[in-house]
């Protein structure tokens, strides 16, 4: 079928696939550049094939989570920068089958929007590029929906993660005892979770603005404190994980519903965790919404991770082991907390 003959009525309807098409080929090299081998073809197929090395894991077991950025999509908005929500997306999902020990090999993305728009998009996915290429991780394909009917003005971005890890290699949180030290590892920021909340108490209570300087922040700006990318500690966990000096049996990645509801997760049902809140400092930004928004304690570390971005489970004797390799690889860490008999409960003190 020809394509000579043009027609703009899908244009005029709001859809313009000849920028999503220009738009792409801009960025096309740099997600080109995250590239592994067991890529079997190049992006924009119809589906991606990526083949499993067999003599790098011998029982393997595919590890898959799905994610979003949420709300924090529309701070980014409001700073007009885009290219951090694209860190945010892949480091999040990233951590996620991280703490199960599984290797990132591939990453496919979503990007729904009312109207597509330069340099939102090529942010968008320069952003994802680089952070996956940081972690190693292929990005295997994605999708973008211009929907103005749908979006509107907005847009949503959605993340796939896949990993890798052998069977006898899975960490599951099973082989945690009584007298295990909780290592935090230090976060961010709010990476992508507590956005609604932090929104309403710093934008319409407090009247802030993205660009507003409160004395709280040291002379950083609301917007800059929102936007700080989600940590990804794959590189520390990897070290880790090759590691014959420390057991790491279980990790919990504290995203929504903190501590309280994250590290429960992990848990054998005979465990309590006690934390020490002041182990980790808590970064100016939370003290600026949880004091504004006079919001109770125990209900900031549930919306929020509160400086501590994922804990790690360790022997007591093997603590320092532990935190040395989060400092090698470049991490803030401590002993934040301990594990006691019990029924799954988290106190934080």
């Amino acid at each position: 079928m020809s394509t000579e003959v043009k027609s703009d009525l899908y244009k005029e309807a709001g859809v313009d696939i000849d920028l999503a098409q220009n738009l792409l080929k801009s960025v096309k090299e740099k997600i080109s550049s995250t590239r592994r081998p067991e890529m079997l073809a190049p992006i924009g197929g119809f589906g991606g094939m990526f083949q499993i090395d067999l003599k790098k894991y011998k029982n393997p077991i595919l590890v898959s989570s799905i994610d979003g950025v949420g709300t924090k999509l529309m701070v980014a908005m409001m700073m007009e920068k885009y290219d951090t929500v694209g860190h945010d997306i892949v480091n999040h999902c990233i951590d996620d089958i991280a703490v199960q020990g599984a290797e990132p090999v591939f990453f496919m993305d979503y990007i729904g929007i009312g109207k597509l728009r330069s340099p939102l998009y090529e942010q968008v996915l320069e952003g994802i590029a680089d952070a996956c290429k940081a972690a190693n991780c292929a990005v295997l394909g994605g999708e973008t929906a211009e929907m103005p009917g749908m979006y509107g003005n907005d847009f949503d971005l959605v993340g796939v993660i896949s990993g890798m890890v052998d069977k006898d290699k899975l960490i599951t949180g099973e082989k945690i005892k009584a007298g295990y030290a909780a290592i935090g590892l230090a976060s961010s920021g709010l990476h992508t979770n507590g956005f609604s909340l932090a929104r309403k108490v710093l934008f319409d209570q407090c009247g802030y603005d993205v660009h507003s300087t409160p004395e709280e922040l040291g002379g950083e700006s609301v917007g800059e404190a929102l936007l700080k990318p989600h940590t990804c500690y794959w590189p520390a966990i990897k070290e880790a994980l090759d590691s014959e000096e420390i057991d790491l049996d279980g990790m919990a990645h504290i995203t929504g519903g903190g501590l309280y509801d994250n590290v429960p997760r992990i848990l054998p049902e005979d465990l309590d965790v006690v934390f020490d809140k002041n182990a980790l400092p808590v970064l100016p930004i939370f003290k600026l919404i949880v004091e504004k928004g006079a919001i109770d304690p125990v209900e900031a570390y549930r919306v929020f991770n509160m400086g501590i971005g994922m804990v790690w489970f360790v022997p007591a004797e093997q603590a320092d082991a532990a935190i040395k390799i989060c400092a090698d690889a470049g991490f803030d860490a401590a002993v934040c907390g301990k594990v006691l008999p019990g029924n799954r409960k988290v106190t934080v003190n």
